[in-house]
């Protein structure tokens, strides 16, 4: 726990100002003034966390990302302390005199409880699978040609373990902590205490609603956290960015640099997981506003800033697999030695797409919507099967609902209808390409909420208005806030006061490749992260060259 909180204070430091220096030099170079200004710190932070996942994937390129990655990220850091230190001396002097002695409690008891949380718990079954393994190629080598050939699974390059690398701090000669998870997860719930303000509980608004979901998520994930997988990370990000978004609507803020900004990270998000692809659609606003107001140069910088961000991402992916976007193959420019063969790729994207339907026979890949769905319905819970049914429902509403605009020339819904209208895009992405419910299901819960929650506040009483929100507060504070107590009571353990729970470990068998030693598990297909390298099966002899740097090719003749 002493370990987790140290590695969140590193995080806070460096992603602090990373994210304060690239908001400044962003905001400088577009509205030519540095008098730019977040309403709140966590801003900064996430700005932060999206510069450094873009650094760690470029730095993954060249090198493994461990004491060097580290030591160039400090000097980044005292770089922007050198160029920005009027800006965040003020900083630091409003924030010592803004600071309220019940915020500090209320942050240092989220720290700890959520300390306590990501150091112990239950490490995803992928994590054993592949995730740790990915860390570790990361942390020692970088990224290696052909890497998907020893396993496939590590072809599936997510941006989430770059971030999990450069934050490991393995090359201390320690373990590999995995605390980035649990960060996230602490941010978003101090993004989402504001829903506790009774200000808020009385006359609540969209983002409101929101927040209740974000804050049941992070009940839900409070004993996986612990676990590095990009699931957690991509849904957790994209609580922030809607909660911004609607918060940016609520104040009418009509400058086009908040929702650009928030439209970067939505790069970011892509970059951590396929299935959240789709919330790039919030660039149609800031693009609209830019493009009304003429401003050409500004336009150019957003999309040359977006190709650097997804550039390092697009580069790993051709790296580890020979595929612009493994395992998708209708891209198909790259004719390497090292590239995973069509038929693995295509066998690889029908296996996600038919696991997250709820089956395991690749050969159903191709059943229609009106044969899979029933049956994927019916291994929902019931919460998630009555959001399936509001989403549905939803659909016909949001459709009215942009009728009525439309006929009535109600402008200022545009931009309600926008947000909801991506949010429903994400939605039917994820359900109709791989709807694993970990995958989407903030897609699920938030698309419905925007729907049924902005009706709610259009049409109900105003004086009435705070009372079903208040109930439905109740509701969900109390089903989950038991079972939560029950779960975090029953668990209960100082075996992890100190350093954070490792992960887990298997029985492993050790074989030689090339010289080199390689393992495969004694019993399943899952090896961890101490044995290193591994992979589910034991291989033939795949080495592309001499050395592991070299990387791998297929065995398929």
């Amino acid at each position: 726990m002493i370990s987790v909180i140290l590695n969140w204070l590193y995080i806070t430091v460096t992603c602090y100002l990373t994210g304060f220096g690239v908001i400044k030099a962003l905001s400088g170079i577009l509205t030519k003034t540095k008098k730019f200004r977040l309403n709140d710190e966590i801003d900064y932070l996430y700005a932060g966390i999206g510069a450094v996942t873009v650094y760690a994937q470029f730095y993954s390129i060249f090198d493994g990302v461990g004491a060097g990655a580290n030591l160039g990220m400090l000097l980044i850091c005292v770089l922007c302390i050198i160029v920005y230190r009027k800006e965040l001396a003020e900083k630091l002097h409003t924030f010592r005199l803004t600071v309220t002695p019940g915020r500090v409690l209320l942050v240092g008891i989220l720290v700890l409880i959520f300390a306590y949380g990501t150091s112990f718990g239950i490490i995803h079954y992928d994590t054993g699978l592949y995730h740790a393994q990915s860390i570790r190629w990361i942390e020692e080598y970088g990224v290696v040609p052909g890497l998907g050939n020893l396993h496939t699974r590590l072809a599936y390059n997510s941006a989430a373990f770059c971030l999990s690398a450069i934050y490991s701090m393995a090359f201390l000669g320690g373990q590999s902590y995995h605390c980035v998870g649990g960060y996230l997860a602490l941010l978003l719930m101090l993004l989402c205490t504001k829903a506790f303000r009774k200000e808020r509980i009385l006359a609540p608004k969209l983002s409101d609603f929101v927040r209740l979901m974000g804050i049941y998520y992070l009940l839900m994930i409070f004993d996986e956290m612990v676990s590095p997988a990009s699931d957690y990370f991509m849904v957790l990000m994209v609580f922030y960015i809607v909660i911004r978004w609607l918060e940016l609507l609520e104040k009418e803020e009509t400058s086009y640099l908040p929702y650009g900004l928030l439209c970067l990270l939505c790069i970011t998000v892509l970059t951590v997981k396929l299935s959240g692809a789709l919330i790039l659609l919030l660039v149609l606003k800031p693009a609209v506003m830019l493009l009304k107001e003429k401003k050409v140069r500004e336009i150019f910088i957003f999309l040359g800033t977006g190709l650097i961000m997804v550039l390092p991402f697009l580069i790993r992916n051709v790296i580890l697999s020979g595929w612009l976007v493994y395992p998708f193959t209708s891209i198909d420019w790259f004719d390497v030695d090292f590239k995973i063969p069509k038929g693995v790729a295509e066998y690889d994207s029908r296996e996600i797409q038919v696991w997250g339907r709820g089956y395991s026979d690749v050969t159903r890949y191709d059943e229609p919507i009106s044969k899979w769905l029933p049956d994927w319905m019916r291994g929902l819970d019931t919460i998630n099967l009555g959001f399936l049914a509001l989403a549905f429902l939803g659909l016909f509403i949001l459709a009215g609902l942009f009728i009525y605009a439309l006929l009535k020339k109600k402008s200022e819904m545009a931009n309600y209808l926008h947000i909801a209208g991506v949010m429903t895009a994400c939605f039917l992405f994820w359900l109709c390409s791989a709807p694993l419910i970990r995958y989407g299901c903030v897609f699920l819960w938030l698309m419905p909420v925007l729907i049924w929650g902005y009706v709610y506040l259009k049409f109900s009483p105003h004086t009435d208005r705070y009372k079903l929100y208040l109930i439905a507060f109740i509701l969900v504070s109390v089903y989950k806030l038991t079972a939560f107590g029950g779960e975090v009571v029953g668990s209960v353990t100082t075996d992890y006061l100190v350093f954070q729970k490792d992960y887990d470990t298997f029985e492993n068998i050790p074989y030689e490749i090339h010289g080199y030693t390689f393992y495969y598990p004694a019993e399943g297909d899952r090896t961890g992260y101490e044995d290193f390298p591994s992979a589910p099966l034991k291989k033939e002899d795949i080495f592309r060259g001499d050395s592991l740097e070299e990387g791998f090719i297929s065995g398929e003749t």
